[in-house]
């Protein structure tokens, strides 16, 4: 089915309202408490969201600058998460949050108006800008649980984490790919407990290897925000129980952020 980029766009600025929404709360002193992401505190998140956001708008508007940017000595390697973080932590968390602000609300203008099967250069392989819009939420969802693990508060999971649901089993490949490990030649079959009630299913419904559980413990083990063992997801056969090992719903080099 064709993708609706609207929808989509909406669904990323819904989940940046929700961030927004708890970061306005902090005080000065909150933006550097450290995060279960090891070495980065909750403002080392959110400069993380806006200068990928930066770069994704310059991969849709300026591809040929992108790619001249990336292939710079080190500005693709498996570190610059890390660089980008170190280079941020000094700015004034008033700063930091108007910066994400303002790159989030460029890069929703920007993609809204594009095709969704228009293909964009990025750090890895290129994506479409449907695949980006989707990456960013999930990026956001994701960083936005290390900054509410933080601040040890609760959250509510919507419906929106289908999108993050959906990559995590497209990369089922990329996770044994990325752990130097051979891609499955048999289907997995993945049924997930929605947030507001039903089931969403991937795969056959006859294949022996088999996923199931709540969504949002799917989503946590795929974006690495928690282990296996403290969630809910039960795995049937060796190819599903490996994936659950490894799963990697984002790229670049194994366990990285």
């Amino acid at each position: 089915m064709p993708v609706d980029m609207a929808a989509l766009i909406d669904d990323l600025a819904a989940e940046s309202t929700e961030l927004d929404a708890v970061l306005a709360t902090l005080q000065p002193a909150d933006w550097k408490r450290p995060t279960p992401a090891v070495g980065w505190s909750v403002q080392d998140q959110v400069t993380h969201l806006a200068f990928f956001d930066e770069a994704a708008v310059t991969a849709a508007t300026e591809p040929d600058r992108f790619r001249e940017e990336i292939a710079r000595p080190g500005a693709g390697g498996g570190d610059v998460a890390d660089c980008v973080a170190a280079r941020y932590r000094s700015m004034p968390p008033g700063e930091a949050m108007a910066w994400f602000s303002a790159a989030r609300r460029r890069y929703l203008e920007i993609f809204v108006g594009l095709d969704p099967t228009t293909p964009l250069p990025w750090y890895g392989p290129p994506m479409s800008a449907a695949s980006s819009v989707t990456a960013r939420l999930m990026e956001t969802w994701a960083h936005g649980q290390d900054v509410f693990d933080a601040l040890a508060r609760a959250r509510r999971p919507t419906a929106r984490l289908r999108h993050i649901a959906h990559l995590g089993v497209r990369t089922l490949g990329w996770s044994f790919q990325v752990n130097g490990r051979p891609r499955p030649d048999v289907p997995v079959r993945v049924e997930l407990t929605a947030p507001e009630g039903g089931t969403w299913t991937w795969g056959p419904a006859d294949a022996p290897d088999r996923v199931s559980g709540p969504a949002e413990d799917f989503c946590l083990l795929v974006t690495q925000r928690r282990n296996r063992d403290r969630t809910a997801l039960r795995a049937r056969g060796p190819v599903a129980n490996a994936w659950l090992d490894l799963a990697q719903a984002f790229a670049g080099p194994a366990g990285g952020r």
